[in-house]
């Protein structure tokens, strides 16, 4: 079937996962990194089975990750309605429902990467800028970061090509609807299901590129450092 498409309606999805993969992947860099510095620098009873939660969404279905936000945050529960109420609109079936899925999922990858990055930093350094009088925050913005720069880029990288490529969660709590919430992978999967294989295909290959693009410029940063 050859595309008959307005470029306005090829261009929505691509638009919506841009926004999506942009917002999410600085949302989760900051979260992932917040957590990952705060478990990294502390040992107590729980801390593993706690770490194994928030590693959860690495190996669960999409389907089952979608399906509790569902429960958690749909109009049903407490927190649905209390922004339902705030905001004079559900959560659920919306942008916002697709940049949550999107962090959640890549929440893992993020995560991992910034506490390997900051279990490699040299304590002694660290330690040095204590005994020089520098605050906790100081010690983090200027030694441990700059140190963790490398993986801070991976990271976000990480995060942008997962969100950019989520789809079972996305589908599950924020739907498919064109021109709202249909992101390039529930845009190829709806393609496909109608026989549109010309249209799936420029999809397709849209987010390969911008994938591919994405690592070479990680890729490229790792061979300068």
């Amino acid at each position: 079937m050859s595309m008959q498409i307005p470029w306005h309606e090829f261009w929505q999805p691509i638009r919506l996962s841009l926004q999506v993969a942009l917002l999410s992947s600085v949302l989760v860099t900051i979260l992932g990194t917040a957590i990952a510095r705060w478990m990294a620098s502390r040992t107590w009873k729980g801390k593993i089975a706690l770490e194994t939660i928030l590693m959860l969404p690495l190996v669960l279905p999409p389907t089952v990750i979608g399906f509790l936000l569902l429960v958690l945050l749909g109009r049903r529960s407490g927190i649905g309605r209390f922004v339902e109420w705030l905001f004079a609109s559900p959560l659920i079936f919306s942008w916002w429902a697709a940049v949550i899925a999107s962090i959640v999922v890549s929440f893992p990858l993020v995560y991992q990467t910034m506490k390997s990055a900051f279990a490699s930093v040299d304590r002694e350094l660290e330690d040095a800028g204590r005994s020089s009088g520098a605050s906790e925050w100081q010690v983090f913005r200027y030694i441990t970061l700059p140190l963790s720069k490398q993986s801070l880029i991976t990271a976000y990288i990480l995060g942008f090509a997962r969100g950019l490529g989520e789809f079972g969660a996305t589908v599950m709590f924020a739907g498919n609807i064109p021109g709202k919430t249909q992101t390039l992978p529930t845009a190829i999967y709806v393609a496909v299901d109608t026989g549109n294989t010309d249209l799936a295909w420029a999809w397709t290959i849209t987010i390969i590129f911008i994938s591919f693009l994405m690592l070479l410029f990680t890729r490229q940063k790792n061979k300068k450092w």
